[in-house]
């Protein structure tokens, strides 16, 4: 089926250099990324379910109380600690 797209210019620019690169079709370029778009989100690993829940769009979320909101500082506590999970992992990874 034909159809017609409107895309930005510098988006198209782009593409069209991934799909020489890739020696495919911009077809082929837009077909797999609505595929992938339209595919099921893959099952995500929710590393503390008491801190985080999966949101509507399959991201997680910080877990609030009705009315609570959540501040910078909490925000940045929850980076930092991830961070150094991953550092410790990084560092370590047979004890992590």
């Amino acid at each position: 089926m034909k159809t017609t797209l409107e895309l930005d210019d510098d988006l198209l620019t782009e593409v069209k250099a991934v799909a020489a690169r890739r020696r495919i079709t911009l077809k082929a370029i837009v077909e797999h990324a609505l595929r992938r778009e339209l595919s099921p989100a893959p099952e995500l690993n929710n590393p503390d379910p008491e801190k985080f829940e999966v949101g509507p769009l399959g991201f997680l979320v910080l877990k609030r109380k009705p009315g609570e909101t959540i501040t910078l500082e909490q925000i940045q506590a929850v980076q930092e600690s991830l961070d150094e999970e991953e550092l410790q992992r990084a560092i370590h990874p047979r004890r992590v």
